[in-house]
């Protein structure tokens, strides 16, 4: 059963009647889940739930210690609540809940727990970048359309324009959006195909599983296509960073011949702004020839920093985590700044096992940063895909393991972005 609430700094559980409507429990205290097993997270570890986030209703799903509403008269079932953060926040707790038989998937999105207190809704994450780059308060629909309109005159022959603007509108992409804003990052997708079968890709799922959550680009733009809008950005932007590898996209580097001679003709025009790939690093070889062409930071994504749980998450083809490690490698060795993508799951990244790993590898590689980025997958098959046994483990902590690391390797960078020039003087000036 839930855990009544006691004392006056009790957070309130949270749920959704049969019509999506969200209350707060009267007599349970919030709970959080992390690998199927419950907690009541410290009152410390909740903040305001905070602006752009959203509540869902999970389907199929009970709050964890009830099953029915107890403002219906009729003792109707009840379901478990969601928050959805926006970036910049990471999740220490996921939603507590217990799925129904027969329980379809998740959709992929982030699920954090919720709670109510004193009036407000509350979620179980740490803020850990304060960029608003990706804020919807600041991007504004009708600057963006007229953004597009621009473009498209400017460039009525690029195919990325088009592509990127379906990008802005229909699948929401903050860094699509801040493309015709003509600010932050120049999003550059290269490759509709990909070596790797993630468990949660966003671009790509098998029939009948789950839909993604937009659509993968369909063609191969030419170097001239992306050298063009490349260089348009540099030159309007006073900070401006160009990055390969998008999440509508497969793996870049699979088209990393396109990428060398476009970054060949941009670093033809300006050694100004950085230019930045966000990959799978399945191919050392292919970035080697990258960074001499004048590639300057690489963002590797990875949800393990250990052989066996990354191979069952990205379920790689032709490669293993050896060559992403080799990538890094790669990549410290022509002075590039290297960031991880992080992707991070309440029980499994806050591990014993698992933190002690990120820590041997950030020492044995150099890593410049980690950004600790929520992994939008359900929760509960994520950890039956790792086949992880949450009772063999301990865990620390989301925001344990984020003290730890910022006490004991001070130089590492944290947050959630790529950095910019501005951010990196400040970090290694």
């Amino acid at each position: 059963m839930g855990t009544p609430i006691k004392g006056k700094r009790t957070f309130q559980a949270v749920f959704a009647d049969a019509k999506g409507k969200v209350f707060e429990h009267p007599e349970f205290q919030a709970l959080g889940m992390k690998a199927g097993r419950f907690f009541s997270p410290d009152p410390s570890e909740w903040i305001k739930l905070p602006d752009s986030s959203e509540l869902f209703m999970l389907p199929d799903r009970v709050p964890a210690g009830f099953e029915s509403d107890p403002y219906s008269k009729d003792g109707e079932p009840c379901f478990a609540v969601a928050a959805f953060i926006p970036p910049g926040h990471t999740l220490t707790y996921n939603a507590a809940y217990q799925e129904i038989p027969g329980a379809q998937m998740l959709p992929l999105f982030a699920y954090g727990a919720a709670a109510f207190y004193q009036g407000d809704f509350y979620v179980a994450a740490v803020r850990v970048d304060k960029d608003f780059r990706h804020d919807e308060r600041f991007l504004d629909p009708r600057e963006i359309s007229k953004g597009i309109g621009e473009f498209g005159k400017l460039f009525p022959k690029n195919r990325l324009i088009p592509h990127l603007a379906n990008c802005a509108t229909v699948n929401a992409c903050a860094n699509a959006k801040n493309f015709f804003l003509g600010r932050v990052e120049a999003p550059i997708p290269t490759s509709p195909v990909c070596n790797a079968q993630c468990q949660g890709c966003i671009s790509f799922q098998p029939a009948g599983r789950i839909p993604p959550t937009q659509k993968r680009i369909t063609f191969v733009p030419t170097p001239e296509e992306i050298a063009e809008i490349s260089l348009f950005h540099i030159s309007h932007e006073k900070d401006p960073l160009v990055s390969f590898g998008q999440g509508c996209e497969g793996e870049p580097t699979l088209s990393g011949d396109v990428i060398e001679k476009s970054i060949r003709l941009i670093r033809q025009k300006t050694t100004q702004g950085i230019l930045n790939i966000n990959t799978n690093a399945s191919r050392p070889k292919t970035l080697e020839r990258l960074f001499e062409a004048g590639l300057n930071q690489i963002r590797v994504s990875t949800n393990s920093v250990r052989e066996p749980y990354y191979s069952r998450y990205y379920q790689p083809k032709g490669y293993s985590f050896a060559e992403v490690a080799e990538s890094v490698r790669v990549a410290k060795k022509h002075g590039a700044f290297v960031s991880l993508n992080y992707l991070s799951m309440p029980g499994f990244t806050d591990s014993e096992e698992e933190f002690k790993a990120l820590k041997k590898f950030i020492r044995e590689y150099h890593v410049d940063m980690i950004q600790w980025r929520n992994l939008n997958y359900d929760p509960l098959h994520y950890f039956r895909d790792l086949k992880w046994d949450a009772q063999e483990y301990k865990m620390l902590g989301m925001r344990q393991i984020l003290d730890e690391i910022h006490e004991e390797f001070p130089r590492l960078l944290n947050g959630y972005f790529n950095p910019r020039k501005a951010t990196l003087k400040k970090v290694h000036p």
